[in-house]
């Protein structure tokens, strides 16, 4: 069976937005095979995207990697300067090198801050964004190295994009074609280590800390976004019924309350559609 032509999710937004004022969203969900929207809404608007910027990095290892100018072996050392806390635990660890190949695993499982400091350094920030805007995307790109504090010298936030963009991405990487199948290969078996499936992908009941293999009918891989004010998921969940992609952009800036359960909650409401469509 497959997703039957025609198909849309359920507007998962809907009218109620008990809970949620203040919030800006970006959202898109597709038919990875069929190249259908299934739902959307201001999949257009450009939000801060936190460390979703991070795909862009790993694109760009894994290109590079491809195109035999990187190593994956490389051995790569962190510098004190380069130390963030909070997401990650590189910072937390006893070794000053990593091979560039567990940077980008670090990446992928944990949205390693320190590894993604020292890749940047190593790849150059215009160089990564340089790719990706070959690749047609102009309105998603990480901006930055990650920082604890910015100022008004830095970019304002570390990285922006819009569900367009980025569900555009997660398509794209899910059916081989960004840049090549060989590159796709290695950027989804990062992502696949993932241990964040608090937002749409909290939808599948995964193991969040094992979910690479194929489990309850469904294969997932996912990238997330987290800061005080906004959430961010973009992934593809697959089964034998088919692919979906999502990208689903949430900001809450300058709300006078925190909308965070209710913004959760409604990003599971997407997942939980999803996960329908896909007979899980």
């Amino acid at each position: 069976m497959t997703i039957e032509a025609g198909t849309r999710l359920a507007d998962a937004f809907g009218a109620h937005d008990e809970g949620l004022h203040g919030v800006s969203w970006s959202a898109a969900v597709v038919d990875v095979d069929r190249g259908v929207t299934l739902l959307e809404r201001d999949a257009h608007r450009v939000q801060r995207t936190a460390s979703i910027g991070k795909l862009f990095l790993l694109v760009e290892v894994a290109r590079q990697a491809e195109a035999g100018e990187l190593d994956l072996d490389e051995l790569v050392r962190r510098r004190p300067d380069e130390f963030v806390a909070d997401s990650g635990v590189w910072y937390r660890l006893r070794t000053d090198e990593l091979s560039i190949h567990d940077a980008c695993a670090l990446i992928g499982a944990v949205s390693d801050n320190l590894a993604t400091n020292v890749l940047v350094r190593r790849l150059g920030i215009e160089r990564i964004a340089e790719t990706s805007r070959s690749l047609g995307f102009h309105d998603s790109a990480l901006l930055d190295r990650v920082r604890e504090e910015r100022g008004p010298e830095h970019p304002p936030t570390l990285s922006r994009g819009s569900a367009r963009e980025l569900v555009d991405l997660a398509a794209r990487l899910e059916r081989g074609e960004l840049v090549s199948p060989g590159v796709c290969r290695m950027v989804v078996d990062w992502l696949a280590l993932d241990t964040d499936l608090s937002m749409v992908a909290s939808a599948f009941g995964l193991d969040p800390l094992a979910h690479t293999e194929t489990d309850r009918g469904i294969r997932l891989w996912n990238k997330t976004g987290t800061i005080s004010t906004a959430r961010i998921d973009v992934g593809v969940a697959a089964s034998t019924q088919g692919r979906i992609a999502w990208a689903v952009l949430a900001d809450w800036e300058g709300a006078t309350t925190d909308p965070r359960d209710a913004v959760l909650s409604r990003m599971r409401v997407v997942g939980d559609e999803v996960r329908a469509l896909l007979g899980g």
